[in-house]
């Protein structure tokens, strides 16, 4: 399923919330991104159809295998993106986040696919 850059974004938050907590609520996911619960909870009503999460009874959200490899991916890209443009064009880091953050959706995957290859040379 195509997601839209909105729906990435809250993927990677998930992935990184969890990554960092061990667990996710979507009050969590709405003070990380500094948005509305209502917004939250719209946006993983869709992510839940779209079988990227899980909702526990708890509150607690679990990425499904494809929420996690989607999600997993997209960060990936966040990370090389940033880390292309603080190596090769010296960008500062807070900069080259924000960049990247916006890059990681559009870059086609043959673009990236050759940053990758760059990257391992090194």
């Amino acid at each position: 399923m195509k997601l839209q850059e909105s729906g990435e974004n809250y993927l990677e938050t998930i992935f990184l919330l969890n990554q960092k907590n061990g667990s996710v609520r979507s009050i969590d996911v709405a003070n990380e991104l500094n948005f509305s619960k209502p917004s939250i909870s719209r946006a993983m009503r869709i992510l839940k159809e779209a079988g990227f999460i899980l909702m526990e009874k708890n509150g607690q959200i679990q990425l499904t295998e494809a929420g996690y490899h989607r999600a997993k991916a997209i960060y990936e890209r966040h990370c090389l993106i940033k880390d292309f443009l603080i190596k090769t064009l010296q960008i500062s880091d807070d900069l080259a986040d924000k960049d990247a953050c916006r890059i990681e959706h559009v870059i086609s995957d043959e673009t990236f696919e050759q940053m990758k290859r760059l990257f391992q040379k090194e």
